[in-house]
């Protein structure tokens, strides 16, 4: 049932681990615990998910067993997280790789265009809005 509803959450679930983590320690069970209130009961992670999964990242340096039997989170794994915004997309770390990736977008709706040109023509004022940003971010307006 889960994959019908929320595709895809199962491979996120390192990145949802990590993200419990950093809000404070917790066992396995209160981490499956924490995600069935997240999704509403619509999904609780099996031990045989988590409890392998935290061996890995303990094995990573990304958490590490404390001796009340609660994980948490070392600096790498901290630094993992904070790589992520709470959306669980790569923050950019400079102008340059925000650049680069508005390349790759520009890139993507350049093959678009090509192959359905009604698909830009729907967004046409979206994009002349975004151009009209950026220029005013360039002219310093």
């Amino acid at each position: 049932m889960w994959n019908i509803f929320f595709p895809g959450m199962r491979r996120g679930l390192r990145f949802w681990i990590l993200y419990l983590l950093s809000r404070g320690p917790k066992n396995g069970a209160e981490l499956m615990d924490e995600m069935e209130i997240m999704t509403r009961g619509w999904w609780r992670p099996s031990p045989g998910s988590v409890y392998p999964l935290l061996e890995s990242l303990t094995s990573e340096g990304l958490v590490k067993k404390r001796e009340d039997g609660r994980y948490e989170l070392t600096e790498k794994g901290k630094n993992e997280v904070s790589f992520f915004d709470f959306g669980g997309r790569p923050k950019p770390g400079s102008v340059e790789q925000v650049i680069e990736e508005l390349s790759s977008y520009i890139s993507y709706l350049e093959d678009l265009a090509k192959k359905d040109r009604t698909v830009i023509l729907k967004n046409k004022n979206k994009f002349a809005e975004l151009s009209s940003r950026l220029e005013a971010i360039i002219s310093g307006g």
